[in-house]
């Protein structure tokens, strides 16, 4: 991986003070995935064109290939970001890499405070090392894994009257993960209205990391930790505690008995496509997708509602969104923080909310009116309470991909045990930490 020098603090102190007074006209190229909370900021963009004077272009990547591209782009030193808005696990990257400019010297000029911003989404997609008020982003798009549901069949009575026959329960949002799965398999194989259907859409998919997304929002739950202690990389007993055995073990029975056919690299647009073809009782994927899921005519509104991701041993959620950063090789980035100025206000914070991307800004999270502003917003927040995250490190990448193949060797390819899958993650990521000279 290429290494860069950051850019000095004297020079972005520079920026900060000098931005206000640009008066040229820039065209900015913002770059992120491709997907429905990509277009919003489009439509929201174009105020700040109106109010700024440069014009917005957009690199929208689809989310295979995100990942690659982007990092790739970072590596080389390419100038065509401006403005990125990055995944949380490459914030260790970017920060040490160089990729990203460090921007406390600007938001202390312009009176951005982080205190602002949901603390959650503050740790995971602005700072470096972790936790530290050391800031290489602006939370952008606030995300976790939840889940959602055909209401319209849950209410439906032979649907509950099977079921309480069957469980002895009543019908309803699962609150375990292990409740969870009992629904999952109540639907598995159930004829409705003539068709088969299954009971849930889960994460698979082995190439980029669609089966890490999904094994962690059993893992979590369970207790799951990537170390005993944070910041020491001593991984055994935590990685494969027996919770995190029997997390990955139920994991694979929910892929093995409540899942489509055939579902064996499935990730975020499986999803969707299984929900909306009436093929599963439920599914997992992100937030981000919650508003166009509620707004589908077929399967939507009053046929659909939403839940967090359950509880186990403990509430847990796993994250997704990002932080939007001003990249280093710019050569417009008195324009790229003129953009985060903007977007940091509370009232375009509020409109970004309104289009369909989520804010972190506190002022609309913490609004009397949030929760009742869609169905899934009260999920949402109590899933932000409790999220965790990949490693951020520098080299996440390489992390990223052992956990993919162990957790699809055993899941889906049927190899070996929970134990030994975990086990092999150590030893796997213990060498990667080797090589970064962290063990």
């Amino acid at each position: 991986m290429r290494t860069l020098k950051l850019a000095s603090a004297s020079a972005i102190s520079l920026a900060a003070a000098s931005y206000a007074g640009v008066t040229h006209a820039d065209d900015l190229t913002l770059c992120w995935a491709a997907w429905d909370p990509a277009n919003a900021l489009v439509e929201l963009s174009k105020e700040f064109e109106a109010e700024s004077g440069h014009t917005m272009s957009f690199e929208f990547v689809p989310w295979p290939n995100f990942a690659d591209r982007m990092l790739n782009e970072l590596n080389s030193g390419g100038q065509l970001c401006d403005l990125l808005i990055g995944d949380s696990q490459w914030i260790g990257g970017g920060a040490e890499n160089g990729h990203y400019v460090k921007l406390n010297d600007f938001f202390d000029a312009e009176g951005i405070a982080m205190s602002d911003f949901a603390d959650a989404t503050v740790y995971a997609y602005s700072t470096w090392p972790k936790g530290t008020p050391n800031y290489y982003a602006l939370p952008a798009m606030g995300d976790a894994n939840g889940w959602f549901y055909r209401k319209d069949w849950f209410e439906r009575d032979d649907i509950k009257a099977a079921f309480k026959e069957e469980t002895g329960r009543d019908l309803a949002e699962p609150t375990t993960q292990k409740e969870l799965l009992e629904v999952a398999q109540f639907f598995q194989e159930r004829e409705i209205d003539g068709q088969t259907v299954y009971g849930a859409a889960i994460f698979t998919e082995r190439g980029s990391e669609g089966i890490t997304m999904g094994v962690t929002g059993a893992l979590y739950p369970w207790g799951f930790k990537y170390e005993n202690t944070p910041g020491s990389y001593d991984m055994e007993g935590a990685v494969n505690s027996p919770e995190a055995v029997e997390a990955l073990e139920f994991y694979k029975e929910f892929y093995k008995t409540a899942t489509p056919p055939g579902y064996t690299n499935a990730y975020m647009g499986e999803s969707l496509d299984a929900f909306k073809s009436g093929q599963v009782a439920m599914a997992m994927n992100w937030f981000a997708f919650f508003p166009g899921l509620y707004a589908d005519p077929n399967t939507g509104g009053d046929k659909i509602d939403f839940f967090v991701n359950p509880p186990q041993n403990q509430p847990g959620s796993t994250l997704g969104g990002q932080g939007i950063s001003v990249v280093s090789y710019s050569d417009k980035q008195e324009a790229a923080l003129e953009y985060i100025k903007w977007f940091a206000q509370p009232e375009i914070q509020q409109k970004w909310w309104d289009l369909g991307g989520y804010s972190a800004h506190n002022a609309v999270l913490e609004s009397p009116d949030f929760v009742e502003s869609a169905p899934f917003a009260g999920d949402f927040l109590e899933a932000m309470a409790n999220v965790q995250d990949f490693w951020q490190e520098p080299a996440y990448a390489e992390l990223l991909l052992a956990m993919q193949k162990r957790m699809h060797d055993y899941v889906v390819a049927d190899q070996g045990t929970a134990q030994e899958a975990l086990d092999l993650l150590i030893a796997d990521w213990t060498e990667v930490f080797e090589d970064e000279g962290k063990l």
